[in-house]
């Protein structure tokens, strides 16, 4: 990956971007696009959508959502605790011990979500510990509720600290790679087809509010109207622990992006997707979903009157917690996948199930 892209992408990991609140995130992706864009805007969800060769009548519409689990702060008690909601699937299990950042009215602060000492913790507790968020506090350092209301406010946006680490063999560790990786493909691929000569209209949408419930790639698939929709998410590995023995497609970091078959998947789509990584010999894994998919493909396949969808998943390890785990090599990979296919797709591509 070139430093470039590479530098785009940690960027857009440190940049918080919780469900509901994804502007800072938004403004990163606008000013990195801008030189490639025919056309960008944001539409009233909040939906950023980069738009080249756009004069073109069949539309090719990329969704990478940008928004991340993260929380909310809904009370204040006397003493400066602080208690939070959740924005998105926060597993409650990963939060003790945990430091969050809290996007206050003067800036980043800095808390830690409390938890009694294990001394102090009856011996039934300690086998079956109670993860209730409700329960869960975060200190932030303040000595009191008027201390801590200088800093923050109720309804502020939290996530988790938004670090980058570099593991061995390519791999990179971060809270928000669900989908700040799928984010960083759809806008890569519109960066390699933005000088190539395309018989199509490309749209890259940052798409919000995907954590509940693929809310912005419903409003930007109806304005788009695209003929095509292609969701890049992440999904979950197969090559730790976590999943060892269970039967199911293999899908391994570095063995590049899976493309998804299935109900929720045009098989024509599925075809040209295979022969393109084929063609050019880019790594894929073909992955199996007998249910429709959880991701922007969902929303986009039954928009108006229905689109060909397709999913190209990046294996992430750890997902919804503070550390996360991808391929470099698979985002590069994708990214070229896509371009590639783009490239293939003319007007006269008949893409009804046949």
């Amino acid at each position: 990956m070139n430093k470039e892209s590479k530098d785009f992408f940690y960027k857009l990991l440190k940049t918080p971007s919780p469900t509901g609140y994804e502007a800072p995130v938004q403004k990163v992706v606008k000013k990195r696009m801008e030189k490639y864009a025919d056309t960008i805007e944001t539409d009233l969800h909040g939906n950023l959508i980069v738009g080249i060769n756009t004069k073109a009548e069949r539309r090719v519409m990329l969704a990478g959502h940008c928004d991340q689990i993260g929380f909310m702060v809904k009370h204040i008690d006397k003493n400066g605790y602080v208690y939070m909601d959740r924005l998105g699937g926060i597993d409650n299990a990963v939060l003790w011990g945990t430091t969050i950042v809290i996007n206050g009215k003067k800036g980043p602060v800095r808390g830690v979500f409390g938890k009694k000492a294990i001394h102090l913790t009856p011996a039934d507790e300690r086998s079956r510990p109670k993860a209730d968020l409700n329960a869960m506090w975060v200190d932030i350092g303040a000595k009191d509720k008027k201390d801590a209301e200088k800093l923050i406010t109720v309804g502020d946006s939290a996530t988790f600290d938004l670090t980058v680490q570099e593991l061995s063999n390519d791999l990179v560790c971060s809270p928000g790679i669900d989908d700040k990786a799928g984010l960083f493909v759809v806008m890569e691929a519109l960066r390699l087809c933005a000088r190539k000569k395309l018989s199509v209209a490309l749209y890259s949408v940052s798409t919000v509010q995907e954590e509940v419930g693929l809310r912005g790639a419903k409003t930007a698939a109806y304005g788009i109207d695209p003929d095509i929709g292609i969701a890049v998410d992440v999904t979950h590995a197969t090559d730790d622990p976590a999943n060892s023995g269970q039967k199911t497609s293999p899908c391994e970091l570095g063995k590049g992006p899976g493309i998804y078959q299935g109900p929720n998947i045009n098989p024509i789509m599925y075809k040209m997707l295979v022969d393109a990584a084929k063609k050019h010999r880019t790594p894929y894994q073909p992955l199996t979903s007998g249910r429709l998919m959880g991701n922007d493909a969902n929303a986009m396949q039954v928009n108006r009157a229905g689109v060909a969808a397709a999913s190209i998943a990046l294996p992430n390890r750890n997902m919804h917690t503070q550390a996360e785990i991808i391929s470099l090599k698979d985002l590069e990979n994708s990214a070229k996948l896509l371009a590639n296919f783009i490239q293939t797709v003319t007007p006269r591509t008949n893409l009804r199930p046949r």
